[in-house]
């Protein structure tokens, strides 16, 4: 079963390391603007975690009942709920929009951005946010073409949106400048439009991959919507928003949780918000292995669910599980001994880097356990229950994390590193919730036909 399983995982971690990659070059070439460049750019994404989150959302409900046709062999089912995410992407395109143009000047506000950049911070936001058309499609599309087993198209197409960014960064943050390669001296052409320069990169990028990723779904062997109605069919919504619905409130409450998390980071001054940044920048490309397992579990728990094949769903989970443990510990351990060197890439704030590299090592000791979480979750994502992360994640979201937060960092002036230890007990949380009820077997609807979990 490993070599199925790396098939489904590898495009989707390669992905991911391409993202991350972007967004380390992102936030370096943002970093060498300055500690209030890096503040701008990173005070308001977390309330951009929320808005694809809640995109992400729906496209999980598409995920289980797609995953499940395929595993069927049923192709014209397949199709005709593929064909229902085409509206799912117009819809969520177009509201959130709405809702993160119309909202852009009040989100520095909310987040307690320093006064001095949330002018340029409110920028950055509106331009970043304009085309959520397209991307609603790439999120959407890229979750319908996992669910039919490929992966490597998303993959390409994140690899497109991520050399476009990054050639497109190069052009627009900088100004017109001599460069040397290998000897040569010559004159690089740029923009020198700083912070709005790489909103600008990223807005476009993410428009090349909407349209990159439509292309390849219309052209889908099985997927494809061509020829099937788009006007609503209830029939297969019902049931797929039924799955999406509390993945949408479990990702909207957990974003909103970190847009409070990050609010109250924030209010700790420009030092810890660049540090926060910048952490959890480098942080995110450690997650990869336990977010490629993730897609792999959701797909074939869903192919093992249509094809009413128990033995199967139990073989593939505990061997998932075993390989993320085994990946997350070399991750982990590399993160905790290499911690000084990532954060000095970003920065060249000494203050920032010694305070990134405390919160960086004190994580990378819960590395392992959270991607237990992270694949439990998909594996109940993929098998259509998702009523379990939903009540999980919020209630350690809220009931650990914000609530130590607030009381650590509001009431008793801690700093930073009380912040991350908050989060680091709401991860351990979330791996001792999913292990028992894992153990429970109740998360396996081929064992307990009517748990609702």
């Amino acid at each position: 079963m490993l070599p199925v399983i790396f098939s489904l995982a590898w495009p989707t971690m390669l992905e991911q390391l391409m993202q991350t990659a972007v967004q380390y070059i992102d936030t370096a070439m943002v970093g060498s603007l300055g500690t209030q460049a890096t503040a701008a750019v990173g005070a308001t994404s977390t309330v951009g975690w929320l808005v694809a989150s809640s995109i992400s959302a729906l496209g999980v409900g598409f995920l289980s009942f797609i995953a499940r046709a395929y595993g069927a062999k049923d192709q014209q089912r397949a199709a005709c709920i593929a064909s229902q995410a085409v509206l799912a992407v117009l819809f969520s395109g177009v509201l959130f929009t709405v809702l993160a143009l119309s909202l852009s000047p009040m989100v520095p506000v909310w987040m307690q951005v320093d006064p001095s950049i949330r002018e340029l911070s409110s920028r950055y936001f509106f331009i970043l946010y304009t085309p959520m058309l397209p991307r609603a499609a790439t999120i959407i599309f890229g979750t319908a073409l996992r669910a039919a087993g490929d992966t490597k198209t998303p993959m390409r197409v994140g690899i497109w949106v991520n050399l476009t960014n990054v050639v497109l960064n190069f052009l627009l943050i900088y100004p017109t400048r001599p460069m040397t390669l290998l000897g040569l001296t010559f004159t690089m052409p740029g923009a020198g439009w700083d912070v709005t320069g790489a909103a600008i990169a990223s807005a476009i990028a993410f428009t090349v991959g909407g349209i990159i990723m439509t292309v390849a779904f219309w052209k889908h062997p099985v997927i494809s919507p061509r020829g099937q109605s788009l006007k609503p069919d209830w029939e297969v919504l019902r049931p797929c928003l039924k799955v999406a619905l509390p993945n949408m409130l479990q990702r909207f409450g957990t974003s909103l949780g970190y847009v409070a998390f990050a609010s109250m980071i924030n209010s700790l001054g420009e030092i810890s918000t660049a540090a926060h940044t910048i952490a959890n920048t480098v942080e995110s490309a450690f997650y990869i292995p336990a977010y490629g397992m993730q897609t792999a579990t959701g797909t074939l728990a869903g192919n093992a669910l249509g094809a009413k094949d128990s033995k199967r769903m139990h073989d593939l989970t505990r061997m998932i599980l075993v390989v993320e443990v085994a990946m997350m510990v070399v991750t982990g351990g590399l993160l905790f001994a290499f911690a000084p060197n990532m954060m000095s890439l970003f920065s060249s704030s000494a203050e920032v880097i010694a305070l990134g590299a405390i919160v960086l090592r004190m994580v990378a000791v819960s590395e392992p356990f959270y991607g237990v979480s992270i694949v439990m979750e998909g594996l109940l994502q993929g098998v259509g229950k998702t009523v379990t992360p939903f009540v999980y994640n919020v209630s350690g979201m809220w009931g650990v994390r914000i609530i130590g937060t607030f009381i650590c960092t509001q009431l008793l002036g801690f700093g930073l590193v009380s912040a991350w230890a908050c989060m680091i007990a709401h991860n351990l949380l979330l791996f001792v919730l999913f292990v028992m009820h894992y153990f429970s077997g109740k998360w396996n609807p081929l064992n307990t036909p009517k748990n609702a979990g």
